[in-house]
């Protein structure tokens, strides 16, 4: 059930936000815009394919896999600052936050 959570919030969560980046980010784009952009973010658990198992219900991804690393999350957080890359960084933030959740929760 954790596991079906989870996923589900990496959609569910961008669709709370993006109405909110609609309005403030660029309001001649739609909320649906932003929540493709930011539920897209997670091809970034591709680098779980690097792994074995792939899938392991007790492993924290954050700082195992190397695109959830904390120098990959720095990246992320250095994405905030050019608007072009802003909504993708949000996404991959927001991912990260998620996963951290889900390893506390382990």
């Amino acid at each position: 059930m954790r596991a079906f959570l989870h996923i589900m919030a990496h959609f569910l969560i961008p669709a709370t936000i993006s109405p909110w980046m609609s309005k403030h980010m660029a309001p001649q784009r739609s909320w649906k815009y932003y929540w493709v952009i930011m539920s897209a973010t997670i091809v970034v658990d591709l680098d779980h394919l690097l792994a074995n198992p792939v899938y392991d219900p007790s492993r924290c991804s954050i700082g195992f896999h190397p695109l959830h690393s904390i120098w990959a999350i720095g990246v992320y957080v250095l994405l905030l600052v050019p608007e072009k890359t802003r909504v993708v960084s949000v996404g991959l933030l927001v991912h990260m936050m998620l996963d951290s959740i889900d390893c506390i929760m382990m």
